[in-house]
């Protein structure tokens, strides 16, 4: 049967004390590994692309991501507790439900937090190439985006050659260096070690909310009414597209969990980094984006009564047209969005100092979300189910380098060629699957060992749990049709190789799982 190897967790947590990583992180530093993975990337990165969705009533999409984002929170806290060691989703499900769906579940993963750091990587190389061209250097177009060669792959495929694709051929860009470099950064900083990364992580976590209150104090005094109407200009559809995409900037609290197997006193603190980090940003990311649409508005650009896809080439086209005719660039055209309200209400000093924070902070996301990546490919490699080359642990530094390089060039490679808002609904894709799968585990875990001791219980786990399993389905269908496409894409690559290879090879289908017999 493909469904009986499931891997009991006291064989789970017997293998992690043989074969561990050195515990540093207490609840601070897990709060802050939260904050760092969570605010930022939807603030920074995203607030054009959900304008550009739902107008105004993104603040209603906030608000529905972060929902489903904290009926999962509840979940994985559980479990979190429970289970404190690396891996995430993945090692919870390989105990709960076995190791098929384990393995989709971490697969899965990789669409998170890789393909979630290169849509990081590409927002960071937007504000650093802002921030140079307000210092009067003009970085070259051609290597700081990849809107010219979207464009040409779109015609290549059959797409009409509509103004806006041309104009984006035109001034488009083949390949973005700045998101290079930034990935290859990050992937040398988390080679050297956890405890160094998440200093370096704290520093960075309060430059940018300084920044982010300094956006506050300067836009609401002059927040305008009607810039709120329409309010949802794309109706109900709208709304849940831009939850569904704005959900990409919650996901950093599940990197927490990740590190429970680097964290002291994991019962603890686990539950407290996960749930701490995601009620502070909540907060932050309603008042941001309440200053944003009511200084300056958020209107979508429309083309024959629809929006205008964020991240396409025809947007890119369009937005360049719109600057080039003389008008001021609207919100959702802008990829530095928050340093663009500041310019526009006639505080550009303080917008390039916004610009400058995005800059020095964004790098902590991209670092979270290589984190998250490489602790399940570390799991994953421990279990046998990849090879056991990845799960080597540095001798001098005592983390998983060769995974660490591994995630460092897929990343770089997505980062170098795909837009952000792609990027973040793949990465979307791969998330909502594997906290469908948190939820299923938790209720799963309730009835068939219910007697383990739970240091965190998720509360009124019959309500809640199918709440979450509700919530990422109706985000998932909500996602745009190549980002739906994708799961079950690439889920059919990861379901080859695990029959050709991981199978064959996993620890618990050889009986080796730490002593413990499976079932």
């Amino acid at each position: 049967m493909i469904f009986d190897r499931v891997k009991p967790l006291d064989a789970i947590l017997l293998t992690a004390e043989k074969k561990g990583l050195h515990r540093t992180l207490g609840a601070f530093q897990l709060t802050m590994l939260g904050i760092g993975g969570v605010i930022g990337t939807g603030i920074f990165v995203l607030t054009s692309e959900a304008a550009q969705k739902a107008g105004p009533g993104m603040l209603l999409s906030f608000l529905v991501a972060g929902f489903v984002c904290a009926v999962a929170a509840l979940c994985y806290s559980e479990l979190a507790s429970m289970v404190p060691i690396s891996g995430s989703a993945y090692t919870y499900t390989y105990a709960v439900v076995g190791e098929l769906l384990a393995w989709m579940v971490g697969w899965a993963l990789i669409l998170e937090y890789a393909v979630g750091a290169s849509a990081v990587a590409v927002g960071w190389s937007n504000h650093a190439v802002g921030l140079l061209r307000g210092l009067g250097i003009d970085f070259p177009t051609s290597i700081s985006n990849a809107d010219a060669l979207m464009a040409k792959a779109q015609l290549a495929l059959g797409a009409t050659a509509t103004p806006d694709l041309m104009t984006a051929l035109q001034v488009g860009g083949w390949i973005n260096v700045p998101a290079i470099v930034i990935s290859a950064l990050v992937t040398w900083l988390l080679i050297i070690g956890t405890t160094e990364s998440a200093r370096v992580n704290a520093v960075l976590v309060a430059i940018k909310i300084l920044a982010l209150t300094a956006f506050v104090l300067l836009t609401i005094p002059v927040l305008k009414a009607e810039n709120f109407h329409p309010f949802t200009p794309t109706g109900g559809a709208g709304v849940l597209g831009a939850a569904a995409s704005i959900f990409f900037a919650y996901v950093g609290f599940d990197a927490v969990s990740t590190a429970a197997e680097e964290t002291k006193n994991p019962q603890r603190n686990v539950p407290i980094g996960l749930i701490a980090s995601l009620l502070i940003c909540t907060v932050f990311y309603i008042l941001v984006a309440s200053g944003a649409i009511g200084a300056i508005g958020a209107q979508p650009e429309m083309a024959n009564g629809a929006s205008l896809a964020p991240g396409s080439a025809e947007m890119a086209g369009r937005c360049a047209s719109v600057v080039a005719s003389g008008a001021i660039e609207p919100l959702v055209c802008s990829k530095e969005a928050l340093v663009h309200v500041l310019d526009t209400i006639g505080w550009p000093g303080v917008g390039r100092l916004v610009g400058l924070a995005a800059v020095l902070a964004l790098p902590s996301v991209v670092l979270i979300m290589m984190f998250g990546q490489t602790r399940v490919f570390f799991t994953m490699a421990r279990d046998g189910l990849l090879p056991e080359r990845l799960a080597a642990v540095h001798p001098r530094y005592r983390t998983p380098h060769v995974v660490t390089v591994v995630t460092g060039v897929g990343a770089t490679t997505a980062a170098a060629f795909l837009p952000v808002g792609k990027l973040a609904d793949y990465s979307n894709s791969g998330t909502l699957f594997a906290f469908l799968m948190v939820a299923v585990s938790v209720m799963v875990l309730r009835k068939i060992d219910p007697t383990r001791k739970r240091p965190f219980r998720t509360p009124l786990v019959w309500i809640v749990a199918p709440l979450a399993i509700i919530g990422c389905l109706g985000l998932y269908f909500s996602l745009p049709l190549t980002a739906i496409l994708v799961l079950p894409g690439w889920g059919i690559i990861g379901l080859l190789i695990y029959f050709l290879y991981s199978r064959s090879r996993s620890h618990v289908g050889r009986g080796a799982v730490g002593g413990a017999e499976t079932r």
